[in-house]
């Protein structure tokens, strides 16, 4: 499978790409730098915010995030600023915490985990949170460590989570009521323990099948609906972070990925990089957010 490097973005924690099919372009966003970036017709660029962002949806003229203390809508300015308006403040269980994965539901609601910064305590204090428009963050999953791996099947019913933290390292799916927006009947999709690397960002095709980055291992995995693994993608990093499905004809997967700090990355100089496969599939358009 040919991999190509699109954007050497060098990015500390690149997450949550996102095909704008209007624009043609994808963006995605790197973490620590407070950043939103765009890659459209060959030219990259980004926008600089005062928090850190984690996750992004499209709305109509800008984006939904979630961020550090809450979700904001997002506009990104000719002058490089991104401008922040909040839309509903977050009640972190503690101290140093902040939004991870999120995404909308097939219904345009925007989901969005939150997480310890502090991955190393292993606290199970990290949450996913459903955002309505409501002015309300409605709790939906808690004890969590680091939830991760969000996505929903073509049809909405159903809704799938992981927790990549390494003591946790499982993928669950849920029955998902798309006139509430509740999911209910937990159990167990993928142990991904069996599998090379930890369960991080995620997306699904048109065929239903689960594609999930392997953090560690420098794999994209694509597990069948009833959960079984159907093929490996090789990308040339250690830690790809999140995957989406775009181009003219979504049948191109973009890869987001993680440059470490304080190792050495002689064997992989590319860390932090975007990059593109053509996987033999196609993907589903992402939803905009109708809060």
């Amino acid at each position: 499978m040919n991999c190509e490097l699109i954007v050497d973005a060098r990015n500390g924690t690149g997450e949550s790409p996102v095909w704008h099919p209007i624009e043609q372009a994808l963006y995605w966003v790197d973490i620590p730098a407070r950043q939103l970036h765009r890659w459209q017709d060959g030219a990259h660029r980004s926008w600089q915010g005062d928090q850190m962002l984690a996750c992004i949806a499209r709305t109509e003229g800008g984006w939904v995030a979630g961020m550090e203390s809450g979700i904001f809508r997002l506009e990104a300015k000719p002058d490089g600023r991104l401008d922040s308006r909040l839309l509903t403040a977050a009640e972190h269980a503690q101290a140093g915490m902040r939004f991870n994965d999120g995404r909308c539901d097939r219904q345009g609601r925007f989901w969005a985990g939150s997480m310890l910064m502090d991955m190393s305590q292993g606290a199970h204090v990290g949450a996913l949170y459903r955002h309505d428009g409501e002015g309300q963050l409605h709790l939906q999953q808690d004890g969590m460590i680091v939830p991760n791996g969000l996505a929903f099947s073509p049809d909405g019913t159903r809704m799938y989570l992981s927790d990549s933290h390494p003591n946790v390292q499982k993928i669950w799916v849920f029955d998902y009521d798309i006139d509430s927006g509740t999911p209910h009947d937990k159990r167990l999709f993928v142990d991904m323990r069996a599998f090379p690397g930890r369960p991080d960002g995620a997306a699904i095709d048109q065929d239903g099948c689960y594609w999930i980055c392997g953090n560690d291992a420098g794999q994209i995995h694509r597990f069948t609906p009833d959960g079984r693994l159907d093929r490996s993608l090789d990308v040339p990093v250690k830690k790809p972070a999140m995957c989406a499905f775009g181009g003219a004809n979504l049948d191109i997967l973009f890869v987001t990925s993680i440059r470490p700090e304080g190792i050495d990355l002689s064997d992989q100089p590319l860390a932090g990089g975007v990059f593109a496969l053509e996987p033999g599939v196609k993907g589903l358009e992402e939803p905009a957010y109708r809060g």
